[in-house]
């Protein structure tokens, strides 16, 4: 079966090779929510390809919808990285990945729908060193000639062609480490146009890989007020704010995020940690459990911990046995075993 595609696509990122498109049967409509830039992981410091890309794949439509996709990595060049086939709903991660340029592509029957560019950027800023890129998908029939509609906001920016050069050639300057150059292309783009949401986001994040925190935070606040769903910005500046310690101050964005579709196992995580922090346990537990019925392991582990702290050490090791079911491979096992042996209830 052939497949047609209609697909908006985020700056920077290629249209799919191949004839898919003609001859359809079907049409795909795909949001692509932009993981470029988007600093999405956590971990300590470790060896230099220690590096993520990561994101979650959601086809919703009717019944000839397909169940799953694969997910293809390659590296700047075409050598290919690694492929994983996942179901609607699931998760791609490839780990262990150097600095460099990566397309991560989404393969259904056979025939490539979509392709995300991802710049790996030198990790000067611990802790965080992941990438996320998401696809959202809605799957129709063609049957009466009728505009598929895309189901979530799509975050690409249309921008005038001079600007759309000067935005591939600053992606370039940060592909390559060359930050200041990268900058005075973005701050180019903003004089021209200052309702460029993503432009501003990128920006924020080169400021945030110098260090340059303040200014990282007024160029995400600046994405924000021109476009107050932009999930990437929200995301990013929470995690900007958390880092600080600053938590009440991230709890803004971080309710913005949950209250948007689809539902972010991330920003639910983060927004329960940050309430955890602050001591108000009873609100934490509700987006930890939310993150961790959005598949996010490390929310049994934090409800776990709160859950220990309260004295309900049946509830703690349950949430314990749930960690170690979706992260068999948890350096620190034997404790948490040691824990669900000595107070799990039967």
């Amino acid at each position: 079966m052939k497949v047609g595609a209609l697909i908006r696509f985020a700056p920077g990122q290629h249209r799919p090779s191949g004839s898919a498109s003609r001859n359809a049967l079907l049409w795909v409509c795909l949001a692509i929510l932009p993981g470029l830039w988007v600093i999405a992981d956590t971990g300590g410091v470790g060896a230099q390809n220690n590096y993520a890309i990561w994101g979650e794949l959601r086809i919703r439509g009717d019944a000839d919808a397909p169940s799953g996709a694969t997910i293809i990595l390659y590296k700047s060049g075409g050598s290919e990285v690694g492929r994983q086939s996942i179901s609607s709903g699931g998760r791609y991660r490839f780990t262990n990945l150097s600095a460099g340029e990566y397309d991560v592509t989404v393969e259904i029957e056979e025939k490539e729908i979509a392709r995300g560019r991802i710049p790996i950027l030198e990790r000067s800023l611990s802790p965080f060193y992941g990438f996320r890129q998401d696809f959202d998908f809605e799957w129709k029939s063609k049957s009466g000639g009728a505009n598929p509609k895309v189901i979530s906001a799509s975050d690409a920016y249309t921008r005038s062609a001079a600007n759309q050069s000067l935005f591939h050639k600053a992606e370039h300057a940060v592909s390559n480490k060359k930050y200041d150059e990268a900058i005075k292309l973005l701050q180019l783009i903003l004089d021209n146009d200052k309702a460029d949401f993503q432009v501003w986001s990128l920006l924020g994040t080169v400021y945030l890989v110098q260090e340059k925190f303040d200014d990282a935070e007024k160029a995400y606040t600046s994405a924000i007020a021109v476009k107050p769903a932009y999930s990437l910005a929200l995301l990013n500046l929470a995690k900007l704010r958390v880092s600080k310690k600053r938590f009440e101050e991230a709890i803004e964005p971080l309710t913005r995020v949950v209250e948007q579709e689809p539902p972010s196992g991330e920003g639910n995580l983060l927004l329960g940690e940050c309430y955890l922090q602050l001591k108000k346990g009873s609100k934490a537990v509700v987006y930890l459990n939310e993150a961790a019925r959005l598949g996010k392991a490390e929310a049994h582990l934090r409800l776990g911990w709160l859950y220990d702290a309260a004295g309900m050490k049946d509830k703690a090791a349950v949430e314990y046995q749930e960690f170690l079911k979706k992260k068999p491979d948890y350096p620190d096992r034997k404790r948490l075993e040691q824990y669900i042996s000595a107070n799990r209830k039967v």
